[in-house]
């Protein structure tokens, strides 16, 4: 795959992801595996939701640079930079129904749109997300599956999250049982496709 496709894959997969995220947060169901984290710590130092994703993937980044920095590449910037600009674009710019089962067919479409945008710069392969990288990182190492290690995190991350305040709903659980399944399967078909191609 040419480096300008691999790049804009990852400027596609990040904007989408971004977007997917703040349509499931904010419909008012509680936060998604990560977004708890971020509402926790936006909350203690007073800071945006895009600045707490921000300061997470820094630390997940360099953890990810001890462990398996194969994982890291440029595209793992660029997606962090438009990740966490976008989530606070689109907080900005989106409207909700009155009714809560629109809402709730909202937030799970904002689920599944989000790990659509995870799996297109996942798939890139040019460096990924710091929680993806971390999630590779130990699928490649170990030969797990992903989706389970996706669930595993997405577990320990809401109950640090939930410890420092952050808020845990249905979109937490939703989230933790639907996304590692959806990445896995929008992978197996964007590989599918190259592969016919």
């Amino acid at each position: 795959m040419q480096v300008l496709k691999k790049i804009l894959l990852i400027c596609i997969g990040s904007i989408v992801s971004a977007y997917g995220i703040d349509l499931a947060i904010h419909a008012g169901f509680g936060g998604a595996t990560l977004a708890v984290l971020w509402e926790g710590i936006a909350k203690i130092f007073n800071i945006s939701f895009g600045q707490a994703s921000l300061a997470v993937a820094g630390i997940m980044i360099l953890v990810c640079l001890f462990y398996d920095r194969k994982q890291i590449n440029i595209g793992t910037l660029i997606y962090q930079i438009l990740y966490g600009v976008f989530v606070d674009i689109f907080a900005d710019c989106l409207f909700y129904s009155e009714n809560v089962f629109i809402n709730f067919v909202i937030m799970i479409l904002g689920i599944l749109i989000f790990a659509a945008g995870t799996a297109l710069y996942s798939f890139a392969d040019f460096g990924r997300g710091s929680y993806e990288a971390l999630t590779f990182a130990l699928v490649k190492k170990h030969g797990w599956n992903v989706k389970w290690v996706r669930t595993a995190l997405d577990a320990g991350v809401v109950v640090i999250g939930a410890l420092l305040g952050g808020k845990v709903g249905i979109c937490t659980i939703c989230t933790i049982l639907l996304s590692g399944f959806c990445i896995q399967s929008m992978l197996q078909l964007l590989k599918k496709i190259t592969q016919s191609e």
